[in-house]
């Protein structure tokens, strides 16, 4: 099955420094790294995706802000596909859906930032495309959120959204994701 690797909003805001820090994304970009160099060394089809805002208020992903940049964790190389977007799914006016069809993917691994925002809007819209949808568990990450006066750890929130998208696809480490695709790699 031919498969892409989607490598979603690893940018410096979300580090420590960053304008909207998220919990332990260093530990999920290692992990993205780690599948990512999986498809660099068997010329798998990959593409970064990167968000940058066009509201005129926003506080993060500001265009030429350094904040907007990709992480050097998961550094874009010259060349690479790169896909830009300005909302949390990665298919809504971009580019990207014509790009896989084009090289004729048929699964999808995501990996990202972060799990309750852009990872689950592209995994659940990449499904309603056809694909098949792997998630990489430990390669995306996210944030504590609050909803009244409730705090929810970024943990909870994680794995509320990783459950939730076992509907879609499935959910795995890292670790799986190279072995089921070793030998199948593209």
């Amino acid at each position: 099955m031919k498969t892409a690797l989607l490598v979603i909003d690893i940018q410096k805001d979300y580090f420590p420094g960053g304008k909207y820090p998220l919990v332990n994304p260093l530990e999920a970009a290692q992990k993205a790294y780690m599948i990512l160099q999986c498809f660099r060394e068997h010329k798998g089809h990959h593409v970064h995706i990167q968000h940058i805002s066009l509201e005129p208020d926003a506080s993060f992903f500001i265009k030429g802000d350094s904040g907007s940049d990709i992480h050097d964790a998961t550094a874009h190389f010259e060349g690479e596909p790169i896909v830009y977007k300005h909302e949390p799914n990665s298919f809504l006016n971009t580019n990207l859906l014509e790009m896989l069809k084009g090289w004729g993917i048929e699964r999808v691994v995501i990996t990202g930032m972060m799990t309750h925002m852009c990872i689950d809007a592209t995994a659940r819209a990449a499904s309603d495309f056809g694909f098949q949808v792997w998630v990489a568990e430990d390669a995306c990450a996210s944030r504590d959120l609050k909803f009244g006066e409730t705090v929810i750890p970024a943990e909870h929130v994680h794995k509320a959204f990783l459950a939730a998208l076992k509907a879609y696809g499935e959910v795995m480490k890292s670790e799986e994701i190279i072995a089921k695709l070793a030998g199948e790699l593209i």
